[in-house]
């Protein structure tokens, strides 16, 4: 869909948007906005008073301290902070109030259009536990275990006697892999029942758990589904999002190497009819695992946009943030699922701060030095800049890394490139684990599951980048060495004096470093 064309009646046309969001995510939303000629009012914590969303937007307005339940998890403050600006409608990009009912219900009394499904839907989907109830209704094969919320530990031992171990415990209200717990032996549960319930009440305000039989050694593949308010819904094929970390995703890819046309026209199938049940509209990812006998179980549905989404935006074509404001605006899709062909392959790696040679601590600090990559075929999702402090107080992710080609083969290769030239300094960040990933085996024959990565961090490592463990590449050392031997000098017009020569600068003129020579083009 092109930018600022409108290809089918409008019934509503938004004038402002606010983004009740931070990071990458926000400035992604932002942009769409400009591409579609609507401007854009930001908010933001303390934390947050110099972020890229609050230097991008049209307008920013301060939300409070920089704890999330005081800033943005304050829905309250965002409609009011709506209301005086003016704005039509509201984008809750993921996280924070992106899967809260009550935050979409308070936008529909206020008249104030909500980016994503209605409130309704979303008390049906958003829940997991009202979401297994609805697979039930829609006749789609889920994974045994309870449809409601366990009352203690006790009931919780009851259900998995009858549905037998290894079982999981999960958050009702959850995501992101908050709240979760594998069981293997019946002493183990009540202690992680407590965990799980602890943890889920601290990241999403409510402590309800439900139980399910863990499917050992699965995929995890989800189906994104677009919905406008007129009937029609489609599938935009899938993701595999198996390569995750203590049920966090890491990379994610689309299409999956091992879903064929009939299993990818089951899934999407299954999952359209979940979504039209539900009264379901604008975008939504419904996600299944899948065993080795290409069996498919629902798991849950995401009722927003996905972290993963730039993955379907490049093998469709279709740019998923237009189309949710269109949809909300009350636009028809302008397609239907015989017009969606899946071409190419993507594959997103989620850049973290955090260091995985310590337990993959967050490491918040200063950005020192920010070298980022670019070339055919990539496309990097990003809220940081250079001097930019990554602050302790929210999710540690600082951009999202994608790579985009004709074959899988290529796309890993051209990640593998991208992550060379990639050099975020002065924090420690989990780019040389990527690098690990995609030099392996495993990884690059796609003999995938969700325990793929644990196995993987469980052999010592093998460094395959010819440097250091520590998250930069030789060239991008390289690069950024002489970078800083020669920002002085290479100030440009201004009178700027150079700087002394050094034994930096003298070895970056004078040598080879990883295979590029570095040579000054001036005294």
């Amino acid at each position: 869909m092109e930018a600022g064309r409108t290809l089918y009646p409008v019934s509503r046309v938004f004038r402002k948007l606010l983004i009740a969001n931070r990071g990458e995510i926000a400035l992604r939303i932002l942009r769409a906005c400009r591409e579609l000629g609507i401007s854009t009012v930001a908010v933001y914590s303390d934390a947050d008073r110099a972020a890229p969303h609050v230097l991008e937007a049209g307008e920013a307005y301060r939300l409070g301290p920089a704890s999330a339940a005081e800033s943005y998890l304050r829905g309250d403050l965002i409609l009011e902070i709506a209301r005086r600006t003016g704005a039509d409608a509201i984008h809750p990009g993921y996280g924070f109030l992106a899967e809260n009912p009550d935050f979409a219900q308070s936008c529909e009394q206020a008249n104030i259009r909500f980016i994503g499904p209605p409130s309704s839907a979303m008390r049906i989907l958003g829940s997991k536990i009202n979401a297994r109830q609805a697979a039930d209704e829609a006749g789609m094969p889920r994974t045994p275990g309870c449809v409601h919320a366990l009352a203690s530990p006790a009931e919780a031992l009851d259900v998995a006697a009858g549905v037998g171990y290894p079982v999981m415990l999960k958050a009702a209200a959850g995501g992101g892999g908050k709240g979760m717990r594998a069981v293997a032996r019946p002493e183990d549960l009540p202690s992680a029942f407590a965990a799980a319930s602890s943890e889920a009440e601290r990241a999403f305000g409510s402590g309800e758990i439900y139980l399910e039989k863990l499917i050992e050694r699965p995929r995890h593949i989800e189906i994104q589904v677009l919905a406008d308010e007129h009937g029609h819904c489609v599938s935009l094929g899938e993701r595999e999002c198996s390569v995750q970390r203590r049920h966090q995703k890491v990379i994610e890819e689309a299409p999956s190497a091992v879903v064929d046309q009939d299993l990818r026209r089951r899934m999407g199938e299954a999952a359209v009819r979940l979504a039209l049940s539900a009264g379901y509209t604008n975008a939504g990812t419904v996600e299944f695992l899948v065993d080795s006998n290409q069996s498919f179980y629902f798991l849950e549905m995401n009722t927003r946009l996905q972290v993963e989404h730039p993955v379907t935006e490049l093998v469709t074509g279709y740019d998923l943030v237009h189309l949710q404001i269109r949809i909300a605006q009350g636009e028809r899709l302008p397609f239907t699922q015989k017009d969606i062909q899946l071409r190419g392959h993507a594959i997103e790696c989620r850049v973290y701060a955090e260091d995985p040679g310590n337990g993959f601590l967050p490491s918040p600090g200063r950005i020192t030095r920010l070298l980022q990559p670019g070339g055919p075929g990539i496309r990097e999702d990003c809220g940081i800049y250079e001097g930019w402090v990554v602050p302790l107080d929210y999710d540690p992710m600082l951009s999202k890394l994608i790579a985009y080609a004709p074959t899988r083969e290529l796309a890993i290769a051209r990640l593998q490139r991208a992550l060379d030239e990639y050099v975020i300094g002065g924090i420690r960040t989990n780019l040389a684990l990527f690098r690990r990933i995609l030099a392996d085996p495993d990884f690059r024959f796609a003999r995938l599951d969700t325990g793929y990565l644990d196995r993987l961090l469980a052999r010592p490592a093998v460094d395959t980048a010819g440097s250091p463990d520590d998250g930069v590449a030789i060239p991008a050392v390289a690069a950024a060495a002489f970078f800083e031997a020669t920002k002085g000098s290479l100030n440009g017009s201004g009178g700027a004096r150079a700087a002394p020569a050094s034994p930096w600068k003298a070895a970056a003129r004078r040598e080879s470093v990883g295979g590029i020579s570095w040579r000054a083009s001036r005294s």
